[in-house]
């Protein structure tokens, strides 16, 4: 398969979500935002080395990621083939799930019923009790992704970050409200291509995640 490549007045964004770590493999997930600062489990090494290879064939000429330990690790492993430089940027930084941190939804909802609750009507709003709302992550986000594409134009980058930080940016993308978040699925290592060109901004390819079925455990 060939991935396209931009033409001279647009930069195309690959967004991709980090590698696996124990806490996303394990049952139930549980939550972990910016405090908890893991590293890749195995299968994340696999899932970023499987999502390197894919991207081999496209010029990326920089790859920007959030600070946190299993997004750097998934950029370094992306910037590899392309020997490109790779840049943290904080406002790519995962949401602050507050006093949540490390809890799966099941102990969330019998432990905070409440603030469950609000999350469910309206995370935009609401967001993590003590932590970020999905405003506010999406707010600093699209910030982020604003002062980088400028300066690509012509050129395809790499972004690597997290769950909820791409669910908000490709929102934005798409315009639609960041409370709707749910509608935007995110796995692992998978791979959304974003176009802009001027003022305008487009959604090619959301969640790619072919590329991680061939040859997994």
């Amino acid at each position: 398969m060939t991935l396209p490549c931009p033409a001279p007045d647009s930069c195309l964004v690959y967004l991709i979500r980090h590698g696996a770590t124990e806490h996303n493999l394990a049952q139930p997930p549980r939550l972990q935002g910016r405090r908890l600062n893991a590293p890749l489990a195995p299968q994340g090494r696999w899932q970023a080395e499987r999502t390197a290879q894919l991207l081999a064939q496209v010029p990326l000429q920089a790859v920007y990621t959030s600070p946190l330990l299993r997004a750097r690790q998934t950029a370094e492993q992306i910037a590899l083939p392309h020997r490109a430089p790779v840049y943290e940027l904080e406002g790519l930084t995962e949401v602050d799930v507050g006093r949540w941190e490390g809890l799966d939804w099941t102990a969330i909802r019998q432990q905070d019923p409440q603030g469950y609750d609000l999350f469910l009507t309206d995370a935009g709003q609401y967001g993590y009790p003590e932590g970020e709302t999905f405003q506010q992550v999406q707010d600093r986000a699209v910030a982020a992704l604003g002062q980088i594409v400028p300066q690509h134009l012509g050129q395809a980058i790499a972004v690597v970050a997290h769950n909820v930080v791409n669910r908000c940016l490709l929102a934005h993308v798409l315009g639609i409200p960041v409370s709707q978040y749910r509608r935007i699925s995110q796995d692992n290592c998978g791979v959304s291509i974003l176009r802009f060109q001027a003022e305008k901004r487009k959604l090619i390819t959301l969640n790619m995640i072919f590329h991680l079925f061939d040859g997994q455990a």
